[in-house]
């Protein structure tokens, strides 16, 4: 063979080496950033199951699990947030599930400081109030950002975090005022977080990105629902699987996680299409498919 073919025909060997792995990394940077616009850990709320939930905590622990749910935010039932179980047992129980646990939303104010306590001792990292009722005045408003500020500094010597969790009335005008507002520019923000359900915020006729913009790492966890096309007039119906209603998750939660989202977390409180397990199925399958 002669050199300069030999060379030539080496100089091609290489290019092809070189194109390779050229479109190898270039196929690493793409695999790369899709797994990056994954959102790689997304909970349950419980309260989507609060059916079959009580009658069998375990059960329905473990069915949570097998279908990709990587945490749940508990709520707080007739046996506490840990359903009959001790802190530390419902901790060890979904660890080895292969799930943790944030959040729980909890009831009154009766206990409280035992309840962070609770909390605290298995590393949770909120405690989140889901409902202080609609409030009258703008002056009630600012009486529960101080109420909120207190709970956030028990919280916080405990090394956990207070969060409200909104409806739809904060987002709702009243005295040429938002409600959200109010409790945004009244509590302090290293004691109070706020849980947004996106679905409350688009119910009562706002723009969730907006608000996301508007309060930079003030939303640190959200309620991931989707609202029906057809919504009824009773609100509490227009809950459906996610991927079949009116919100664009994929462009929500993108501007959700630039402005200081940490934790992603679906609920469904209506089930037009079946089940509240067939539900949760459809929902997780909707979340292992989307795209920030």
């Amino acid at each position: 063979m002669k050199r300069r073919t030999f060379i030539r025909m080496g100089s091609g060997a290489t290019a092809g080496i070189l194109a390779a792995a050229a479109g190898s990394a270039w196929m690493n940077e793409l695999l790369q950033d899709d797994e990056q616009a994954r959102i790689k850990t997304f909970g349950l709320q419980l309260w989507t199951l609060r059916e079959d939930f009580p009658k069998d905590p375990k059960g329905v622990l473990k069915k949570v699990a097998d279908l990709g749910y990587k945490h749940v935010e508990s709520f707080e039932g007739p046996k506490g947030m840990f359903w009959g179980m001790s802190n530390t047992e419902f901790k060890q129980y979904i660890t080895d599930l292969g799930m943790n646990m944030y959040s729980s939303h909890f009831g009154g104010d009766d206990n409280f400081e035992k309840k962070v306590e609770d909390a605290a001792a298995i590393g949770m990292k909120y405690l989140t109030m889901a409902w202080e009722g609609p409030n009258k005045t703008i002056d009630d408003y600012k009486r529960y950002a101080e109420a909120f500020n207190k709970k956030g500094e028990l919280c916080k010597k405990h090394g956990m975090r207070f969060a409200f969790h909104n409806h739809d009335y904060t987002f709702r005008m009243m005295e040429g005022q938002y409600g959200q507002d109010v409790l945004m520019n009244n509590t302090d923000a290293s004691l109070v977080d706020f849980e947004m359900d996106i679905f409350w915020v688009v119910a009562a006729g706002q723009d969730p990105e907006v608000w996301f913009k508007k309060y930079p790492n003030r939303f640190r966890l959200c309620h991931i629902k989707d609202r029906s096309k057809t919504p009824d007039k009773e609100e509490g119906k227009n809950s459906v699987e996610l991927g079949t209603g009116t919100i664009n998750f994929a462009q929500v939660l993108k501007t959700a996680r630039k402005n200081g989202m940490k934790h992603f977390i679906v609920e469904q409180e209506a089930y037009p299409n079946g089940t509240p397990l067939a539900a949760v199925k459809t929902d997780a399958e909707y979340m292992k498919k989307i795209r920030l």
